[in-house]
């Protein structure tokens, strides 16, 4: 049994999630194994594997790959020519130097973002443009002002159009020599670089899911990679909703956790008034001021007697009533 066969076993036993505890080279092992398992090609199409440090060791799980991740993508045509341009394309048009790209590669990167504009509006997304006519500075390009926006469900998803750049290593000429050996704190350059005709985009706003960067490779070119892109800006726009959905469920929940504290308080406050209310009654009884203002009520001279009328007087003659009437009043 290999190794990833052990681990893909002991993850299945273990419910999909292990933690590799310990110390030492042990340890530090685990990361490059994960990494190898990865590439073994033995992790079944429909689970992923991940490794990562945590508070126990190295928590290794086996989970389920999203089904956006194995949903088939419809590719995305792309004109051939720009008989009608989007309202951001014409803008770009309009610049100067579009996005900074030379004139080579123009005309294609206004031919790609027409087709992902296009793409996107039809699945009810909506688009700007944004600063169209410049290159961003090479160092903090990625964190650069978008050439163009897509918005879905409320996530704005701006868009960089970079142009890559060939590096070839520097020829010192003799001028640069001479300048170098008189100056010390001059430096020749050990690369030179110049525009390729290979386009990046670089997505920016929302959670990522796929990545935040794409490229023409060798293997794969950026309208081969279009249906991604479109596929990005729809999940981030979906992770948006979701938060904001769960963002009101949860005020909602904080509301009615509140409205019970309220009325729980009240309930407390009222029985606390009456509990109060009862005992300074009782106090003001057991008072000895109040026993005498009690007592001086029924004190004789405080209030006269009520009389009491005599009843009438028997007839004379009537000794059994006679009798009666004596009987009565003793």
């Amino acid at each position: 049994m290999t190794f990833t066969e052990q681990l893909l076993q002991e993850l299945a036993e273990a419910g999909g999630r292990i933690v590799k505890s310990g110390s030492g080279p042990g340890l530090e092992k685990w990361p490059p194994r994960v990494a190898a398992a990865r590439r073994s090609g033995r992790v079944p199409e429909t689970k992923e594997l991940y490794g990562g440090w945590c508070q126990g060791g190295y928590e290794i799980k086996l989970v389920d790959v999203p089904a956006w991740r194995l949903a088939v993508l419809e590719p995305i045509p792309v004109p051939a020519r720009l008989t009608r341009p989007h309202t951001v394309v014409r803008t770009m048009q309009n610049e100067q130097q579009p996005m900074g790209l030379t004139k080579p590669v123009q005309g294609r990167a206004l031919r790609l973002i027409q087709a992902l504009i296009t793409a996107a509006e039809a699945e009810g997304h909506s688009s700007s443009a944004g600063q169209t006519g410049f290159a961003p500075p090479s160092h903090p390009r990625r964190r650069a002002n978008p050439h163009f926006t897509i918005t879905s469900q409320g996530q704005t998803v701006g868009f960089l159009v970079l142009q890559e750049q060939d590096r070839t290593e520097h020829i010192a000429t003799e001028e640069e020599l001479a300048e170098a050996k008189k100056n010390s704190w001059i430096r020749i350059p050990r690369f030179d670089y110049t525009p390729s005709e290979r386009l990046r985009f670089v997505l920016s706003g929302g959670q990522p899911h796929r990545a935040s960067e794409w490229s023409d490779t060798p293997g794969r070119t950026l309208e081969d990679q279009l249906a991604e892109i479109a596929q990005e800006v729809t999940l981030r726009g979906d992770a948006a909703e979701r938060r904001r959905l769960d963002e009101i469920e949860a005020a909602r929940q904080k509301r009615v956790r509140w409205e019970a504290a309220m009325e729980e308080a009240r309930v407390q406050y009222a029985e606390a008034y009456r509990v109060r209310h009862f005992e300074a009654q009782e106090a003001a009884w057991r008072h000895p001021s109040g026993l005498r203002s009690t007592w001086a009520s029924y004190a004789p001279g405080s209030r006269p007697c009520p009389q009491v009328k005599p009843g009438p007087k028997p007839k004379h003659g009537s000794t059994g009533q006679q009798h009666t009437w004596s009987a009565s009043t003793r």
